[in-house]
């Protein structure tokens, strides 16, 4: 593998436009498909094979018109004043109008008005009516009133019992991001034009929201501060730009050819997310650590930039592949899942980052092949000089004096490095999970202030109804008026639920929905009682309905979808686990070619999930220290950022792993100690770790500040775990545990090490095979380094 990598790493130096063309010719590519196909993003959470799935895609076969995407806007009057004013209502009613006139709604009013010409024949009336009767007055004590005009009332829209606030609830022919572009926004625009003239405030919902926010100010300034990092740990401009032009290319390749079928399959917005994280943070850190190795082979070995660079790839290139391939395998664990979501975030992502891997070992050396000698400066030679001349600067170093602090004291350093994961990690034993609702959002934005206003106007299960869909067992039978008043008055006496009422019915008659608004929150445990008490009482209720008409009850809503997207994802989770467990610890004992690295690291990363879902509770469910991160709503924590947190962070964790075991190890192979050759590995590792950890964490961080809920917990979760990682597992933890184990930290079976194929990730063979040109001056630095005192 090292001489392979030697020799691509060299080619690519060689002669760098047949590299850099080629690679142009494939940006060229996907930036023209990305201008012949338009973005298409969805937000919405699909979860196939759940109980509120299925009755969600029943409803698009039985039901169409209810299965386009739902809008919900709420008019606020203003301060003094009531709906009932007739310059207030009169302009609500004009902005009703311009909502159902709007391209793209459907306008329920004209097939109502047919229905109501048809009197008491009417079967939607007659089901109407007797709905109405069996599920009474609802319990609230907040009972809104339909908006009226000319003596009837508008659909889909009710007024508030103090009459301060208008409900509006209507739906689009198609999913809100099948729409074209602007629809929703636009929408909202044509209800503010004509509310505006009585004073009215118009607030639009959560499920408004149109294509997601994917990069915003929070993100680039990560990108700026891991510049910042680059130039710092390289100390050249010209090094320092390197890797960020890896990874915009990779992020430009990989999320960019992502977004070319968008139009094939549906996309998340925290695909798109997710894979623009991880693009940009393991582009930056894969380059840096490639680029770092081909200067400390120029400035401390005294070899070329071509040579150093071809020595780079094949070394430290190795390190790279092999760290890469663990994060794509516990990507493509999330296969095993069998969901199609996570499956999605899964390929995307894992393409990404094998697109970042390409980079770096072909477009990164080619680079460096324009670049030449100019990686290394005068004034970085100059001062790499006057330390070679000082040999003992190398025992001096912090990173040095930090690993011999660490071996020495290496009973401390475990104790230190196990407690405080598991004290943070406590909250984790609180952790409710749940989609985000418009409480997840900021009180300054508009999905909040329509979640709080509708919670204080109408009462707070109004800003999560369930629909209740009920089906004749018959394809050809009607339900009947009676059979909807005995399922309505069932599920009136379900504790919890403040109302009942029929929100339609398809042609044939042999499918109603109800909506049930229950007297709690969408996210709220109350809410999710009623869910599961709905559901265990659906065969008793089918079986009261009489023998004449059979009837099947299905739940769904956004609290159902909750729910069960949790059960669904709790029951993979330990599949998952085991897979990727299983998968790295083979490449782990591969690389390592030790028993005890492999089972350490596995270890580690368990404390550090820990203490990630710990934290993260803390800080959104708790609502500690939320003014940090510029957030002031409290929401459980998103359903989906387990299972894929887990993916992500142990394949991240393993990259730390690589970088700085196996620097151990090259100096363990090469002679040194086990002692010493932990120091020495810590001594090189360290800073280029620290460097990298800092670029992911300000990559992550950025997303903090992105405005959905889903994308500011994962990125929180990403860099509180990266931080915990990197500098409590990795930095402390590991060398603690290495300098514990000495010798036996190495131990492999021998029938096992004759088994075990070798990947020279260190370059031994490479050595052997190609040795490189030894320069007398640059062997005082280097010997410093591998024979570092231990007692310090």
């Amino acid at each position: 593998m090292s001489v392979l990598l030697y020799r691509l790493g060299r080619f690519a130096y060689g002669k760098p436009w047949y590299v850099i063309g080629g690679w142009l010719a494939v940006v060229a590519a996907v930036v023209g498909l990305l201008v012949a196909n338009p973005v298409r993003v969805s937000n919405e959470v699909r979860i196939d094979g759940t109980p509120s799935q299925q009755v969600i895609d029943d409803l698009a076969r039985s039901l169409p018109e209810a299965s386009g995407g739902q809008g919900m806007l709420v008019f606020e009057a203003p301060a003094g004043a009531r709906i009932g004013d007739r310059k207030v209502q009169s302009a609500l009613l004009a902005a009703v109008d311009a909502v159902y006139r709007h391209d793209h709604v459907i306008d329920t009013r004209k097939a109502l008005a047919e229905e109501a010409a048809k009197g008491d024949s009417s079967p939607l009336a007659q089901a109407q009516a007797a709905v109405a009767r069996a599920a009474g007055q609802p319990s609230s004590g907040r009972t809104p009133v339909p908006l009226q005009l000319d003596g009837q009332p508008v659909p889909g829209v009710v007024v508030s019992a103090d009459g301060s606030a208008a409900l509006m609830q209507f739906q689009f022919d198609e999913q809100t991001y099948e729409l074209p572009s602007g629809t929703v926004d636009s929408t909202v625009e044509a209800a503010e034009r004509e509310a505006t003239r009585g004073g009215l405030d118009v607030l639009p919902s959560a499920s408004m929201m149109e294509i997601p926010e994917v990069i915003g100010a929070g993100e680039a300034v990560g990108v700026v501060v891991a510049a910042i990092v680059l130039l710092v740990t390289l100390g050249s401009v010209v090094a320092a730009g390197l890797p960020l032009v890896i990874a915009l290319v990779g992020v430009t390749v990989g999320v960019g050819g992502a977004f070319t079928l968008s139009t094939v399959f549906e996309i998340h917005s925290l695909t798109a997310v997710l894979a623009l994280m991880l693009g940009l943070a393991v582009g930056i850190d894969y380059a840096l650590f490639i680029v770092n190795r081909e200067r400390r082979l120029i400035l401390d070995d005294g070899l070329d930039a071509h040579e150093a660079t071809g020595r780079a790839i094949g070394t430290a290139g190795s390190a790279v592949f092999f760290a890469g391939s663990t994060v794509i395998i516990a990507l493509a664990g999330l296969l095993v899942v069998g969901i199609t979501l996570l499956s999605t975030m899964a390929v995307v992502a894992a393409a990404t980052i094998a697109v970042a891997v390409l980079l770096v070992l072909t477009l990164l050396p080619a680079l460096l092949g324009l670049v030449k000698e100019r990686v290394c400066p005068a004034r970085t030679r100059r001062r790499a000089q006057r330390r070679a001349a000082d040999a003992e600067h190398a025992r001096r170093t912090r990173a040095t004096r930090w690993g011999a602090h660490l071996v020495r004291h290496k009973y401390p350093a475990l104790a230190a490095a196990f407690l405080i994961p598991v004290i943070l990690a406590v909250p984790a034993a609180d952790m409710r999970m749940g989609l985000p609702s418009g409480a997840s959002f900021n009180t300054d934005t508009a999905q909040r202030q329509s979640y709080d206003l509708v919670s204080d106007a109408f009462g707070p299960g109004y800003n999560g109804p369930l629909m209740i869909a009920v089906n004749s067992t018959a394809e050809e039978r009607p339900l009947t008026p009676a059979t909807l008043a005995a399922v309505t008055a069932d599920l009136r006496n379900v504790k919890g639920a403040t109302s009942v009422s029929l929100a339609g019915m398809n042609s044939a008659g042999t499918t109603a929905i109800l909506t049930l608004v229950p007297g709690s929150g969408p996210n709220d445990d109350a809410t999710k009682d009623v869910v599961t008490a709905v559901r265990d009482a659906s065969a008793r209720i089918s079986a009261t309905t009489g023998t004449t008409t059979g009837v099947t009850i299905g739940v769904t809503g956004f609290t159902a979808l909750a729910i069960d997207v949790s059960d669904r994802l709790a029951d993979a989770l330990p599949l998952y686990v085991a897979t990727v467990l299983g998968l790295s610890l083979i490449v782990l004992l591969l690389v390592f070619r030790s028993v005890m690295v492999p089972v350490t690291a596995t270890l580690g990363f368990l404390l550090t999930i820990a203490a990630t879902f710990g934290v993260t509770t803390a800080v959104f469910q708790w609502g500690w220290l939320q003014g940090l991160i510029a957030l002031d709503a409290t929401a459980p924590v998103v359903s989906l950022l387990p299972i894929i947190i887990t993916g992500v962070l142990y394949g991240l964790a393993m990259d730390y792993q690589m970088f700085l075991v196996t620097s151990m190890r090259e100096a363990h192979v090469h002679g040194a100690t086990p002692l010493n050759a932990t120091i020495t590995g810590f001594a090189r590792a360290s800073s280029v770790v620290v460097a990298a950890a800092t670029i992911m964490v300000s990559v992550f961080a950025g997303f903090v500040f992105n405005a959905q809920p889903m994308v500011k917990q994962a990125g929180f979760a990403l860099a509180a775990g990266i931080v915990i990682d990197a500098f409590v597992i990795r930095m402390t933890l590991i060398p603690a545990t290495m300098a514990l184990a000495q010798e036996k930290a190495w131990w492999l079976p021998a029938w096992l090490d004759r088994v075990l194929p070798d990947l020279d990730v260190e370059g031994d063979k490479l050595a052997q095979k190609i040795p490189p040109p030894r320069p007398a001056a640059a062997q005082p630095h280097a010997a410093a380094v591998q024979e570092a005192d231990i007692t310090g």
